[in-house]
């Protein structure tokens, strides 16, 4: 056994998160990449009660090439009354073909004979039976002491006894399991530091988050002596979720020095986070700690002063170790060293260029006066920067004009037509399309406008689109902010469109978003 345990539980306690619904491939795919994350544990799931993942178990045996963690597979101890060897649950955990089982049992008196309707004194059997049966049969066995705080708290006589009855029958690890999620650290500290006292045993914890201290809770029972740590990915789980074992970790290794991961591996925390986001399909969230989007994203023009003489100032650790980087937001707080700062991240040098940086500054603030923000919108940002920079606007083509019309009726759809006329490679075109709304009708015609002169365009995928009524108060007469973000299947960019027309504030962030990609392809104006 090591000396600390990162034990992660995404594939089982995770999948509980409302929405998330993982399939077989889904599961196999998050393994892997918690494997390159190098956590030393991963739950795969529940056999013998879920037939997706008795399934998950078969394949993994031949699909998973696991490079430094052990597959656990997750149960219950045996029923009351029962015998462990004969109990069906109990012999599906075996036929998982796993190193690992770890069985959950109850350690809070009143969950006993009000939830299992048994006696303390049978539950405790059940733990003896289960424990010491599965590892005669050769595996490692972990318990989750399901409920421990608020059971340590009802009853402290009974719980340390189920802690020394599955420490006694064989089991390496007894995870403390705040259930309900309602432990403060100072609790934790106190219990876990208690608990060790108290049995010997080698403890480990598992936190949820509905008081938005699991992280903290998590390193309180490891500052206490707690050498097991439980948590998901991003944070996933039933309610407000489970501890994130990416900020766990990060702060174990980062702030207390524990390497509990090799380096390299912390390394890709960022694309492995963001990964299993995509398999999940759940949006990553941009403030998560060490691996958001913002998590090293400067704003104030202050902080941008003290960045260019040394970033440290304004950064509580280095985010490459995580695999992130600082970025620069130009908002209306904007100076211009925050301008600078950004340039120089975009790839152009700014230094000894006043009066340059004084009209970026201007007409930043100016714009953002009138509702535009390119701190979400770096795309936008660049294109004015060049703009500033070289003194001409990057136009791949010169809009003649545009409409649209939506028909509909009573009996049927509306459906939305769009007239784009221009001029492109020196020839002018008029192009129709249609859409299942105006925005949509028009990134079609406009699309089918430029496709001859720029084919490069076929790639560029529409991946979201964001609308924000600036000023409620004048109703459907609002100023609109519309943002955009486009893919062409290899990177992202997000542009920005402002006025008191929704459609016509989709096109300039359309037009902004397609002159950005060619730009990025290196593709210049064709005249």
């Amino acid at each position: 056994m090591s000396d600390f345990h990162v034990y992660d539980t995404t594939l089982r306690d995770g999948a509980q998160q409302e929405g998330l619904n993982l399939s077989v491939a889904d599961k196999l795919a998050i393994a892997a990449y918690l494997d390159d994350l190098g956590v030393g544990y991963i739950e795969g799931g529940w056999p013998g009660a879920n037939p997706k993942d008795t399934e998950f178990f078969r394949q993994a045996r031949t699909a998973l090439d696991l490079r430094s963690a052990k597959l656990a597979a997750f149960g219950s101890t045996r029923r009351a009354g029962a015998v462990a060897a004969d109990d069906p649950q109990v012999r599906a955990l075996l036929d998982a073909q796993t190193d690992v089982v770890t069985l959950v049992a109850k350690s809070h008196s009143r969950h006993v004979t009000e939830a299992l309707r048994t006696t303390p004194e049978e539950n405790l059997a059940m733990i003896q039976d289960t424990v010491s049966f599965l590892v005669g049969e050769g595996r490692s066995v972990f318990l989750d002491a399901e409920h421990f705080f608020d059971g340590y708290r009802a009853d402290p006589a009974y719980a340390l006894e189920v802690v020394r009855t599955a420490a006694a029958a064989g089991a390496e690890v007894i995870a403390l399991c705040d259930t309900n999620g309602g432990m403060l650290p100072p609790q934790v500290t106190d219990v876990v530091g208690e608990v060790i006292a108290g049995t010997q045993a080698r403890l480990g914890i598992h936190c949820h988050n509905d008081t938005g201290c699991a992280v903290a809770n998590s390193l309180a029972a490891v500052e206490a002596g707690a050498s097991h740590v439980q948590g998901t990915i991003n944070g996933y789980g039933e309610r407000t979720g489970n501890a994130d074992l990416v900020t766990v970790v990060s702060n174990l290794q980062l702030k207390q020095g524990r390497e509990v991961v090799e380096p390299e591996r912390l390394r890709q925390a960022l694309h492995l986070s963001h990964a299993i986001s995509e398999v999940t399909n759940v949006v990553p969230y941009s403030r998560q700690p060490y691996v958001g989007a913002s998590a090293f994203a400067h704003k104030a023009g202050l902080h941008a002063s003290a960045l260019k003489v040394d970033p440290d100032l304004y950064q509580h650790t280095d985010p490459s170790l995580v695999g992130n980087s600082m970025r620069t937001l130009v908002s209306d707080m904007a100076g211009r060293a925050s301008i600078e700062l950004k340039g120089k991240e975009l790839g152009y040098d700014l230094t000894g260029q006043p009066d340059l940086l004084g009209r970026v500054v201007g007409r930043v603030k100016e714009l953002e006066q009138q509702g535009w923000t390119f701190d979400a919108a770096d795309a936008s940002f660049e294109l004015l920067l060049r703009e500033e920079v070289t003194g001409e606007k990057l136009d791949y083509f010169d809009a003649e004009s545009w409409r649209i019309i939506t028909e509909s009726g009573d009996q049927s759809p509306s459906l939305s037509e769009a007239t784009v006329k221009l001029t492109a490679a020196g020839k002018r075109v008029v192009a129709t399309g249609e859409g299942n709304g105006p925005v949509n009708a028009l990134d079609h015609a406009l699309r089918e406008a430029l496709t001859d002169a720029y084919p490069e365009l076929a790639t560029f995928e529409l991946i979201d689109f964001r609308v924000r009524i600036l000023d409620a108060a004048h109703g459907t007469d609002a100023t609109t902010r519309v943002l955009i973000e486009t893919s062409d299947g290899k990177d992202s960019w997000q542009t920005l469109g402002v006025a008191p027309n929704i459609v016509h504030a989709s096109w300039t962030a359309l037009v902004d978003s397609f002159s950005y990609g060619l730009l990025k392809q290196g593709v210049l104006p064709r005249r």
